[in-house]
């Protein structure tokens, strides 16, 4: 039985993303800080490309979760924050993200923020993930 349960609104306009969620009860919750797109090596991974940033913090948020016994489909709200004002660079990141996700509509925030804290960096994604153990 899944600890997450996303909540549904015919009310609410129609968007690429589930408007909040819920942790079921006695679930234990993952906060996970920023995953960021470096390389094993410390250094930033394809500097100017938003796309290939978000894969990479993808790949690392999911290797996380599974350090914290969970995966993509046990989270429950993500934060996208992208180092630029434009909103076609901020699309581009959060289309891989959202692919990424399939069909888990993970409830999400996606921002437009000034700097990040690795030199080129231009994508970070925080979630939450809630989780039995059994």
């Amino acid at each position: 039985m899944s600890a997450v349960r996303l909540i549904r609104s015919s009310s609410l306009a129609e968007a690429p993303y589930a408007y909040a969620a819920t942790a079921a009860a006695g679930a234990r919750l993952i906060f996970l800080a920023g995953a960021c797109p470096l390389n094993d090596d410390g250094s930033t991974a394809a500097p100017g490309d938003y796309a290939a940033q978000a894969a990479r913090c993808m790949e690392t948020l999911s290797v996380a979760l599974h350090a914290a016994g969970a995966a993509l489909s046990d989270v429950i709200s993500t934060r996208v924050l992208v180092a630029s004002s434009t909103r076609e660079d901020l699309v581009t990141a959060w289309d891989v993200v959202h692919a990424r996700f399939g069909s888990h509509d993970v409830p999400s925030t996606l921002l437009g923020v000034t700097v990040l804290g690795y030199p080129d960096q231009l994508v970070e994604i925080e979630a939450i993930a809630a989780v039995h153990d059994d």
